[in-house]
């Protein structure tokens, strides 16, 4: 390509008057250019907000936000900690099945499942609200997000929302905290800040 540009513009490929070649030759270069700009554009990824993770028409449960242990209760504590999880709301919440496949964006609250020898959170569940999961009980299957990184991210404040990146997959998984609808390897992580 580069070699037929060069003779492009010293004159010796393709016929026309010298008068045209300047023409031509801004109109190949303007193709040019938005042939490259172009994988850019497509490789933006979609930005999502939860309720997008809900298909149209199904039921949108309200989240529990009633803490899973009593504080008042601290001399109790052990017995509290040793209870039974809390059930997930709907561990089988229905999905947006067209997202699979899809570059999304998606902010959220980190809830850790693996962490490496680094300190570095490998594999967590990405949940809407500050809790979920750990405080609180687990929101719908179609609420959270199954994530799994290489490289990982130093979750150092659970309070710190964060934007994955990466290619949806609508497929559920189970952890000992939560069912998830979705899942996703995340290219990209980083905190979430306000506009």
């Amino acid at each position: 390509m580069i070699r037929n540009l060069t003779a492009f513009f010293a004159g010796s490929v393709g016929a026309g008057s010298p008068t045209k070649r300047p023409v031509q030759a801004v109109q190949l270069l303007l193709v040019m250019l938005l042939s490259l700009a172009s994988p850019t554009w497509a490789s933006e990824p979609r930005e999502l907000d939860w309720p997008a993770l809900i298909p149209e028409g199904a039921p949108v449960i309200a989240p529990q936000l009633a803490p899973l242990h009593d504080m008042s209760q601290l001399s109790n504590a052990l017995s509290a900690e040793s209870a039974p999880p809390a059930r997930q709301q709907a561990p089988d919440a229905p999905v947006v099945k067209s997202l699979d496949g899809q570059q999304i964006k998606l902010p959220g609250y980190i809830v850790p499942l693996e962490v490496s020898e680094e300190g570095r959170t490998t594999e967590f569940l990405l949940v809407p609200y500050y809790g979920a999961c750990i405080h609180v009980p687990p929101p719908p299957s179609n609420q959270i997000v199954h994530i799994f990184s290489e490289m990982g991210v130093r979750v150092e404040d659970l309070y710190q929302p964060y934007w994955i990146e990466g290619k949806m997959q609508v497929r559920a998984s189970s952890s000992e905290l939560a069912d998830a609808g979705y899942q996703m390897e995340a290219e990209k992580i980083y905190a979430y800040e306000l506009r």
